[in-house]
């Protein structure tokens, strides 16, 4: 209930710079209060749940509006800059709503987003999968399938895409060139397409990126797996398993049910559940590879060693998809107590499962991201054990 309650508190009307409203989903409210691509990618699987398909929907129209020509999205639509919205998270304070949104797209690190980019294409595919709205796909689709092009012109000719440092969810840390959890969600992206395209009249886009998905999948597991180890490591670079891609390879079915059985069993004998389901890698990255800013903040470990609820909410889909029901409770109760005992679904947790707070950063809360994955593990484990145990 509360991790439901705190994703609906993230909907709310937002003035645009050409005078239109439109109802949104933003990240938070205090440090993050306006849409991201990331954010709003994953938060998309609980809106659903919930039935919010109004502001599921608008809030792709609003990226969707503000697209380049390129195919690129915004890495989010904000109203604040960088140094308000960190006065605001000091001083506990939320963000005032009042000037109009406008697209940013780089981020804090001089960056692009690939995968906040591919995150919107699967959002959009899941939103209109679940609400049926045909029409809403058939009048964006040129603009998604642009989306999912301008992703593709970063990948090098093994298929695989190459980033920048600083570029994907764990933004802390110095991870470039090929990347695990960046090549997951473009491998998904495009497993998503290639099954949507028939339905909606384009058979050709439904073919092309079927192949496209076969290759990169197989380029996943050529380049990343490593049978002795028993996951995917992060990158040729770090051979930490990292939670995010691992998770979801095993929760959409990339890796084989005998790859995902052994991530699992490898994340329980590392205890990346505990004491908060679940923390970022097994083992931290070398502190040289951490931004500054989050070295000097206290916050080394921001993308390392501590633990997010939307990793979490991922972790017990995974273990559900492969028919662990009990585990996949237990765990989903862990995180409830969680939410219960601090009263909000916050954004990140300290190696000591509290929640990380320091002189200079306080974690956001509620962070709808981890909201919408809680309440999507939730719906997915509790309503529908028969759909997992005939996948398991």
């Amino acid at each position: 209930a509360i991790a439901e309650a705190n994703l609906h508190s993230g909907i709310e009307p937002r003035r645009l710079a050409n005078g239109r409203t439109k109802l949104v989903l933003c990240a938070g409210r205090r440090n993050f209060r306006e849409p991201w691509a990331r954010d709003f990618g994953f938060a998309a699987f609980g809106l659903t749940d919930l039935g919010e398909f109004r502001a599921a929907k608008e809030t792709l129209e609003v990226f969707l509006a503000h697209q380049r020509p390129s195919g690129q999205f915004p890495v989010k639509i904000h109203s604040t800059r960088v140094l308000n919205r960190y006065l605001h998270t000091l001083f506990g304070r939320e963000q005032p709503t009042h000037a109009p949104l406008r697209p940013k797209y780089i981020t804090a690190h001089n960056t692009i987003s690939l995968d906040g980019n591919a995150l919107l294409v699967i959002a959009f595919l899941h939103v209109v999968r679940r609400s049926g709205d045909h029409a809403f796909a058939a009048v964006h689709w040129p603009a998604v399938r642009r989306a999912l092009r301008w992703v593709q012109r970063h990948a090098h000719p093994d298929g695989l895409l190459h980033q920048s440092a600083f570029a994907d969810w764990a933004d802390s840390v110095d991870r470039s060139g090929k990347v695990l959890y960046p090549n997951v969600v473009y491998w998904k992206a495009l497993h998503d397409m290639a099954a949507a395209a028939p339905e909606f009249g384009f058979a050709a886009d439904g073919e092309y990126f079927a192949r496209q998905a076969e290759a990169v999948g197989q380029a996943i597991n050529r380049h990343f797996w490593r049978d002795e180890a028993g996951y995917y490591v992060t990158s040729r670079q770090f051979d930490q398993l990292s939670s995010s891609g691992n998770l979801l390879a095993a929760a959409w079915g990339l890796a084989s049910a005998e790859q995902a059985h052994s991530i699992l069993n490898r994340m329980r004998d590392f205890g990346m559940a505990d004491p908060v389901p679940t923390r970022v890698t097994h083992r931290p990255y070398p502190n040289r590879f951490i931004a500054l800013e989050n070295r000097l903040g206290g916050i080394a470990h921001y993308h390392t060693c501590a633990a997010w609820l939307w990793l979490g909410g991922w972790h017990v889909i995974a273990l559900a998809r492969l028919g662990r029901l009990a585990e996949a409770r237990e765990l989903l109760a862990r995180l409830s107590r969680v939410i219960v005992r601090d009263g909000a679904v916050h954004e990140v947790y300290d190696p000591a499962g509290h929640v990380l707070s320091t002189r200079w950063y306080t974690a956001e809360a509620p962070l709808t991201w981890s909201a919408g994955m809680v309440t999507h593990a939730f719906h997915q484990v509790e309503r529908a054990p028969a759909q997992f145990s005939a996948r398991g």
